[in-house]
């Protein structure tokens, strides 16, 4: 597995695609990145799917 990987996701505010450079040695953390499309605060959780790939989930940081 690559240290960082591209990945797009769905902004939780907004609505549109945006591209994340993930750290793969970053697994079972969060972090804040703001939206490249709305500027707003996003929490990016990394983690460790069932067969071992990496997995990211995106919230809006006052939900």
């Amino acid at each position: 597995m690559e240290a960082l990987q591209e990945r797009s996701a769905m902004c939780p505010y907004c609505g549109q695609q945006i591209s994340l450079l993930l750290d793969c040695m970053q697994v079972g953390d969060s972090y804040v990145e703001d939206c490249s499309v709305c500027c707003q605060p996003i929490v990016v959780s990394l983690y460790s799917g069932e067969a071992g790939e990496l997995e990211v989930q995106l919230v809006a940081e006052n939900a």
